[in-house]
């Protein structure tokens, strides 16, 4: 498969193409990958006099079960507090992240949504989420990204603090459905616009007419849910803090066009 491992087929291939004389470029074309692919395969596996396809699977085999026996995951750190049970925790954890996996979020963006949800503080700094994690500052930098465009996190940095955080809180997913309706309305609109160019009274238009219908039936629903939610906030000053909430999400994912939906709606 073009972009993917090498397969035992593509290995077969590659052994015919260097009997026959055929450069990597013209081996890689016949492939449909690049010629550097073919060119670090044979060179790693015995250079263009020795290749071979069964050899060189084995080989494969071999360094990625090295590999993996090298590199035992290592587990996250979690929080420790006194009448928590640390392995109860950690199995609650995994299944969490299963379950935001299960949603739709990537597998990093779970991992790091979750360790955030289950501190106490609802707090980390990108240190503290490597250290948790146990992986790289990049992957942590990349899942943070996607969080915000989402509306599940945000970054704050308190007064003389050198490192940015990252906080949870209560209405995480208040905002995260605000992030989906940003992206309904558009759809809802670009429906509309299908349905009217194509004409409601063909089948193409009245699909898009009905995916309208239905997007719009979605919005009105989820905002009678966080009206709800508003109203079962008590106190003058919660109840602002959810209308100061409703109103920078909203702004925030304005800010997000192409924001994606994660299925945690």
């Amino acid at each position: 498969m073009p972009g993917g491992r090498l397969t035992d087929e593509d290995r077969r291939h590659i052994a015919a193409g260097l009997a026959e004389g055929l450069g990597y470029a013209e081996i890689g074309r016949r492939l449909g990958r690049p010629a550097s692919t073919v060119m670090r395969e044979v060179t790693r596996n015995g250079g263009p006099d020795g290749y071979g396809a069964d050899r060189a699977q084995e080989a494969t085999r071999h360094r990625a079960r090295r590999h993996k026996q090298a590199r035992p995951a290592a587990p996250p750190v979690f929080d420790s507090a006194p009448g928590r049970d640390p392995r109860a925790v950690q199995e609650f954890t995994e299944s969490f992240t299963a379950l935001l996996i299960r949603q739709g979020l990537p597998r990093m963006e779970a991992r790091v949504l979750a360790c955030l949800y289950i501190t106490d503080s609802g707090t980390l700094t990108a240190a503290d989420l490597v250290q948790r994690l146990r992986v790289s500052p990049a992957s942590i930098s990349h899942a943070v990204a996607f969080l915000e465009q989402q509306g599940m996190l945000r970054r704050e940095r308190p007064a003389g603090a050198r490192r940015e955080r990252y906080v949870i809180d209560d209405e995480i997913w208040l905002r995260s459905i605000l992030a989906s309706l940003q992206m309904n309305e558009a759809l809802e609109a670009a429906s509309r616009r299908g349905a009217e160019i194509l004409g409601v009274a063909t089948p193409a238009g009245a699909r898009f007419e009905s995916s309208a219908e239905l997007i719009l039936l979605m919005s009105e629903a989820f905002r009678q849910v966080i009206d709800q939610w508003r109203r079962k906030v008590t106190g003058s000053a919660a109840g602002d803090t959810a209308g100061d909430i409703v109103g920078n999400a909203a702004e925030n994912a304005a800010g997000y066009p192409a924001a994606r939906s994660t299925g945690l709606q």
